[in-house]
Protein backbone atom coordinates (compact mmCIF):
# COMPACT_ATOMS: atom_id res chain seq x y z
CA UNK A 1 0.00 0.00 0.00
CA UNK A 2 1.25 3.48 -0.79
CA UNK A 3 -0.14 5.01 2.43
CA UNK A 4 2.07 4.65 5.50
CA UNK A 5 0.80 5.18 9.04
CA UNK A 6 3.16 7.10 11.29
CA UNK A 7 1.31 6.58 14.57
CA UNK A 8 4.42 5.17 16.29
CA UNK A 9 6.39 8.35 15.64
CA UNK A 10 3.59 10.60 16.89
CA UNK A 11 3.12 8.49 20.03
CA UNK A 12 6.84 8.71 20.84
CA UNK A 13 6.80 12.48 20.31
CA UNK A 14 3.79 12.77 22.66
CA UNK A 15 5.25 10.27 25.16
CA UNK A 16 1.98 8.38 25.08
CA UNK A 17 1.35 4.64 25.08
CA UNK A 18 -0.99 2.89 22.69
CA UNK A 19 -3.10 1.83 25.67
CA UNK A 20 -3.46 5.41 26.89
CA UNK A 21 -4.43 6.58 23.41
CA UNK A 22 -6.97 3.75 23.10
CA UNK A 23 -8.59 4.81 26.38
CA UNK A 24 -8.73 8.44 25.29
CA UNK A 25 -10.25 7.88 21.85
CA UNK A 26 -12.52 4.92 22.61
CA UNK A 27 -10.87 2.57 20.11
CA UNK A 28 -9.60 -0.84 21.16
CA UNK A 29 -5.88 -1.42 21.55
CA UNK A 30 -6.20 -4.23 19.01
CA UNK A 31 -7.68 -1.90 16.38
CA UNK A 32 -5.05 0.77 17.03
CA UNK A 33 -2.37 -1.90 16.76
CA UNK A 34 -3.69 -2.92 13.33
CA UNK A 35 -3.55 0.73 12.29
CA UNK A 36 -0.10 1.26 13.78
CA UNK A 37 1.40 -1.75 12.00
CA UNK A 38 0.02 -0.62 8.64
CA UNK A 39 -2.32 -3.60 8.29
CA UNK A 40 -5.52 -1.53 8.36
CA UNK A 41 -7.45 -1.42 5.10
CA UNK A 42 -9.52 1.64 6.08
CA UNK A 43 -9.85 4.31 8.75
CA UNK A 44 -13.13 5.94 9.71
CA UNK A 45 -13.08 9.72 9.64
CA UNK A 46 -14.54 9.73 13.14
CA UNK A 47 -11.58 7.65 14.37
CA UNK A 48 -9.09 9.84 12.53
CA UNK A 49 -10.76 12.91 14.02
CA UNK A 50 -10.51 11.45 17.55
CA UNK A 51 -6.85 10.52 17.03
CA UNK A 52 -6.00 14.01 15.78
CA UNK A 53 -7.91 15.61 18.65
CA UNK A 54 -6.15 13.56 21.35
CA UNK A 55 -2.72 13.74 19.74
CA UNK A 56 -3.10 17.43 18.88
CA UNK A 57 -2.04 16.83 15.28
CA UNK A 58 -3.24 16.95 11.69
CA UNK A 59 -4.16 13.87 9.60
CA UNK A 60 -0.98 14.44 7.59
CA UNK A 61 1.04 13.91 10.77
CA UNK A 62 -0.39 10.39 11.02
CA UNK A 63 -0.52 9.40 7.35
CA UNK A 64 2.07 9.67 4.60
CA UNK A 65 1.91 8.78 0.93
CA UNK A 66 4.86 6.86 -0.49
CA UNK A 67 5.36 6.29 -4.18
CA UNK A 68 4.88 2.71 -5.26
CA UNK A 69 2.29 0.28 -6.49
CA UNK A 70 -1.11 0.76 -4.93
CA UNK A 71 -3.50 -2.00 -3.96
CA UNK A 72 -6.44 -2.25 -6.36
CA UNK A 73 -9.59 -0.59 -5.05
CA UNK A 74 -12.45 -3.02 -4.58
CA UNK A 75 -16.00 -1.89 -5.37
CA UNK A 76 -17.06 -1.83 -1.70
CA UNK A 77 -14.02 0.25 -0.70
CA UNK A 78 -14.45 3.00 -3.28
CA UNK A 79 -14.95 6.52 -1.96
Amino acid sequence: MAIRVQLDRVLVERRMSLTELADRVGVTVANLSVLKTGKARAVRFSSLDALCRELNCQPGDLLAHEPGPADPIEDDEAA
